[in-house]
């Protein structure tokens, strides 16, 4: 990883670069140079998960002084999900960047999703152990702040309300979900979960948790269904 270039495309400096490159560092990448004793980028991602939560709810009450508790939970849930930091990552190209394994790296995985948004979390926990939390902020200020607005992500806000919706229109009709599949280490879990109306229409959606993969799942069927509406 280029860590020079990196501090200076987004005006960060770390005082520990171990802590930088570990932030980038993919799994794959360090299971292939495990005699290197590279550590991946898990543990910081978990740090910064918490990090970013904090960062998006002072940011979202200081600005949003009229919405209620409700409302903001729903708008910080739609900013955090896997989707936006996907988007956060890939705008700032933090895919350049990224150290994978071949086998990742053939199979795309630079811009894979959740991988990337991974990314996001964990370069976020590496500022906040190196520089503190009024660093983080700065960051986000110059970088995510500008972006949020509640009409550029109304759309992501709720799914499920907007399926629900969708659904009663049609008498008798019901919807259901179920995950059908669970996967990785509890600090990093990955869920798959199908939504289903009447048995015949299906979709599935996938998110570290329950809750984004039944948003991503609902988004995915909703928009099947309003297409052959």
């Amino acid at each position: 990883m280029d860590i020079k270039k990196f501090e200076a495309t987004y005006h960060v400096s770390f005082t520990n670069e171990a802590l930088l490159q570990q932030a980038f560092t993919h799994s794959s990448y360090a299971n292939e140079h495990r005699t290197d004793q590279i550590v991946d980028n898990e543990r910081l991602e978990f740090l910064g998960d918490a990090v970013l939560e904090l960062t998006i709810s002072e940011f979202l009450y200081e600005k949003y002084t009229k919405m209620s508790e409700g409302e903001l939970s729903k708008f910080r849930a739609a900013i955090v999900c896997e989707e936006s930091l996907y988007h956060f990552a890939k705008t700032l190209q933090f895919n350049d960047f990224v150290l994978l394994g071949k086998g990742e790296e053939r199979t795309g995985g630079r811009m894979r999703p959740a991988l990337l948004a991974d990314v996001f979390e964990a370069f976020l926990g590496a500022l906040y152990l190196d520089q503190g939390f009024d660093v983080c902020l700065q960051f986000m200020e110059r970088y995510i702040y500008p972006t949020i607005s509640r009409d550029a992500f109304s759309h992501m806000m709720d799914y499920k309300t907007q399926l629900q919706e969708l659904v009663q229109k049609e008498k008798g009709a019901k919807l259901a979900y179920a995950v059908i599949e669970e996967k990785g280490p509890s600090h990093n879990k990955q869920f798959v979960v199908e939504a289903e109306v009447n048995g015949k229409h299906r979709a599935t959606g996938r998110g570290r948790t329950k809750k984004d993969a039944e948003q991503q799942a609902a988004k995915s069927l909703y928009e099947h269904l309003s297409y052959n509406d």
